[in-house]
């Protein structure tokens, strides 16, 4: 029998208490949520909404990253029988504001982060969703009931400035899409168990169906994990494809070409890009296996889980599905529109047509019009377009929906995609050009980092235009119009180009070119009506700054420098690396301090940036082990030599476990030994610290030309300072990011971190400022702060002596303290420095 409604897919105990449903990054920190959280939260919200009048039908924008809460607030309005109204995490405002008012939208789960709406529709901050409806009980709450035909959501589709229009999805849209696919699964059922649990790591909004197909309702099909990260930054993706042992990486195809480009960039460095090209060739027709083995250093920096990619969003290039499918991966596309509640079909991962869009979905009719035109009849096919006096149909009379998009049908059945019909430049000859044949033939050519093919208006007809992005700016385009030009016929040949002046196009949110702002600026500059630079809009760069810079231009000029604080600069730095899919050095970033230079940086990355290593095996049993071994037999004897210390403040800790951040002033070398002979064994035990991160890679690889016995010697301390004392690094002046990513994880593995944010030991005995750096730390670590101070170290240095009597040394613990996430990183790391001050002993001061 059919399924009545999407609420039979959540049932909270037909999954086992533990297993995880979600795993989302919240600042430094990963939070994961079984099934059971999830379902208890979502009941919660229901709940409230009940409690807020929230009706069945009443609509309900949520809007905020991917996240468990966001899964909680869209599921509860399931629960409830309320409309969803999701909304992009990056949706202009105004847009936003017109889909509030468009829709009646009667309650607004939002991110704290995004921008404020109309002060009379009541508003739920979705970070704090279990405060907002904690008070509710789960255990009570019964879903309304629902039938195929009572609406689930209403996507809202359009740019910033078009006018909103919103596609209602029902229960039996939703279903018509999950059913097919639930019963192919149960093929596999017995296969998926020797992997279980699957993890997707899916990295497409969920205010988008297709989205929601792959991170809410197929996960629950198969009682699969569904991961997020707040990045497209294509190392933070690899990383977290290894650590989350990820399954299933589900993105847009230019991420995927973002992570093509990062191997053969990795190869280059290392001298290995013509070995790399020769094993791929040879590895053309090879069995699955023999390739999974060749590229086995590939799989190891991925994991031994992950073995498929789903493209989503736009057409897969063929480059791009040839490289991985090469490398032993498989690569499945499929095609479908908001108005066919996502799939129109999908490749089979297991029979695998390469270049095409599968085959249609069972229940589903597909067929071509006479210009080629994909045309589908269907249930999933959506009830229709929202209206303010009710529901507009997107059906013609014979109850088929127009796609707008071209294909074409195989012997077999398998569609493959010919692109868009409104995109079709139809020439003064009256010939078709199809942009993406062409846009293909420019993708061959090795300079050509992204592009669009537009059609430049003449007389009623159009010529076709590329628009290049280009990985050097310095290659003619020119000669790259002219060698793709020779692959096509001469009804398609480009005569016009236009170098895209910026590192990169507009884009959607799913990351497609704007075309008609792309088309707009390209027809302005080679009809010779260059906008002044009063009226250009800014730059992507530039926008990104002014955000980060809370909108004061100030820190924008084109012309002086930057005027951005040490935390608002780490925020550029990572803003610029996700809006452009890549590594920077931070060494050349810490240089760029003007706009044109953070543009011309972005443009050209350099190659070959410091590289630092995390060594996750210190934290293993072994290691621990020995390390609490030597601790008791060795350094705690020591300590009678090195003067033991007078501990106060003890009592501050009774009742703390961990993980904390735990930070104190810098006086020699030693301190840590200090600071863990006064921590309670819970926490010592437990405890890593950072270390100057210049010196400790130094150890770990000594410089070129360093003699023989002096670099075994380096690298004998390397190994023992890891291992005995826990250490990782913490750079002075690049790659800190990464090490406060890898303190978040040393958190979620339920580690403390001990800190020393003056950066530096002291020269005078007075502290150094603190560091801004700890302030931002604080803020998206997610875990008490444990302010401790040294005393009496620093007068046993100046009169040279390695010992000092007994209860001479202090060392003072002050009360755990934690910020509030949206707190001002700057004001927390005065805070911070004034709680370690005032620690010092009485009469003595900084």
């Amino acid at each position: 029998m059919p399924r009545q409604s999407l609420l039979e897919y959540f049932r909270p105990h037909v999954r086992p208490p533990g297993e995880v449903a979600v795993v989302w990054r919240r600042g430094y920190r990963m939070i994961r949520w079984s099934y059971a959280d999830l379902f208890h939260a979502a009941a919660q919200f229901a709940h409230e909404l009940e409690a807020r009048s929230i009706a069945k039908g009443d609509r309900v924008l949520v809007w905020g990253e991917n996240s468990g809460e966001w899964l909680a607030a869209f599921l509860g309005c399931v629960f409830r029988g309320a409309i969803a109204v999701p909304m992009d995490a990056i949706a202009d405002k105004n847009f936003a504001a017109r889909v509030v008012q468009q829709a009646k939208v009667k309650l607004a789960a939002v991110a704290r982060n995004m921008p404020a709406l109309d002060p009379a529709v009541p508003r739920i901050a979705l970070d704090d969703l279990g405060a907002a409806s904690g008070a509710h009980s789960a255990e009570d709450f019964t879903p309304v009931a629902a039938q195929r035909r009572d609406p689930v959501e209403i996507v809202f589709t359009s740019g910033t400035t078009a006018e909103p229009r919103g596609v209602v999805l029902t229960h039996g849209n939703l279903l018509a899409n999950l059913e097919p696919l639930e019963k192919e699964i149960e093929g596999y059922r017995r296969y998926e168990r020797l992997f279980h649990p699957l993890r997707f790591l899916d990295l497409l909004p969920l205010s988008h169906v297709f989205g929601q197909l792959l991170g809410i309702f197929l996960p629950q099909i198969l009682g699969a994990t569904s991961v997020f990260i707040d990045t497209l930054n294509p190392a933070e993706v690899t990383r977290a494809i290894h650590d989350e042992k990820v399954s299933v990486l589900v993105t847009v195809p230019r991420l995927i070409e973002s992570l093509r480009d990062q191997i053969e960039r990795d190869f280059s460095a290392r001298g290995e890009t013509e070995a790399f090209r020769r094993r791929f060739r040879e590895a053309e027709g090879k069995h699955f296996l023999r390739r999974w083995w060749r590229f086995r250093k590939i799989r190891r920096r991925f994991g031994w889980r992950f073995w498929a990619i789903i493209s989503g969003g736009a057409a897969l290039p063929s480059a791009a599905e040839e490289f991985w499918t090469r490398l032993g991966y498989a690569v499945i596309q499929g095609y479908g529109l908001t108005e066919t509640t996502s799939l129109v079909s999908v490749n089979h991962p297991f029979r695998l047509s390469r270049g095409s869009i599968g085959k249609s979905l069972p229940g589903l009719e597909v067929k071509l019009s006479e210009e080629g035109e994909i045309l589908v009849r269907g249930e999933s096919v959506a009830s229709g377009y929202w209206k303010d006096a009710g529901v507009e149909p997107v059906l013609d009379p014979e109850g088929w929906f127009h796609t707008g998009d071209l294909g074409e049908r195989g012997a077999d059945g398998t569609l493959y995609f010919k692109g868009r019909r409104k995109n079709v430049i139809v020439t003064p000859e009256g010939l078709n050009v199809y942009p993406e044949d062409l846009e293909g033939e420019l993708r061959k050519e090795p300079e050509v980092r992204d592009c669009v093919v537009i059609g430049l208006e003449r007389d009623g007809n159009a010529i076709p235009c590329a628009v290049l992005l280009l990985r050097d700016r310095g290659a003619g385009p020119g000669t790259i119009i002219d060698r793709a030009n020779q692959r096509l016929a001469a009804f398609q040949q480009m005569r016009h180009w236009y170098v895209w002046p910026e590192a990169d196009f507009p884009r959607t949110p799913t990351q497609k070119p704007v075309l008609k702002q792309i088309a707009a600026r390209a027809e302005r500059e080679l009809g010779g009506k260059a906008a002044s630079a009063s009226s250009a809009q800014a730059s992507p760069v530039e926008q990104i700054l002014r955000r980060i810079s809370r909108g004061d231009s100030s820190g924008a000029k084109a012309a002086g420098k930057l005027q951005l604080s040490s935390i608002e600069r780490v925020e550029l730095l990572g803003a610029l690396e996700d809006r452009y899919q890549m590594d920077l050095s931070e060494t050349d970033f810490t240089k760029a301090d003007t706009l044109p230079a953070l543009e011309k940086l972005v443009e050209h990355p350099r190659e070959g940036a410091r590289v630092f290593h995390y060594p996750r095996w210190a934290q293993a049993w072994p290691g621990r082990w020995i390390r609490t071994a030597v601790f008791y037999l060795l350094q705690r004897p020591a300590m009678l030599i090195l003067g033991w210390p007078r501990v106060e403040g003890r009592g501050n800790l009774r009742g703390v476990q961990g993980p904390l951040l735990v930070i104190s002033n810098h006086v020699a070398y030693f301190d840590p030994a200090y600071i863990l002979a006064a921590l309670p064994p819970r926490l010592r035990h437990r405890l890593a610290v950072a270390m100057d991160g210049e010196l400790l890679e130094t150890m770990r690889t000594p410089p070129e030309g360093t003699p023989f016995f002096e670099r075994i010697l380096l690298q004998t301390q390397y190994f023992l300072v890891v291992s005995l004392f826990n250490v990782f690094p913490l750079p002075r002046h690049s790659g800190f990011r990464k090490s406060f990513a890898f303190i978040g994880d040393l958190a979620d593995r339920g580690w403390s971190v001990l800190v020393f944010p003056e950066g530096a030991r002291t020269q005078n005995g007075a502290m150094n400022p603190f560091q801004g750096g700890i302030g931002l730390l604080a803020t998206r670590l997610r875990a008490p702060i444990l302010p401790m101070r040294l005393d009496g170290i620093f007068e046993r240095k100046v009169q040279g002596k390695h010992w000092a009597p007994p209860r001479s040394v202090r060392v003072t613990i002050g009360k755990p303290v934690s910020f509030e996430e949206n707190a001002a990183p700057e004001e927390i790391t005065r805070d911070l420095e004034q709680r370690v001050e005032t620690l010092a002993p009485p009469g003595e001061s900084r």
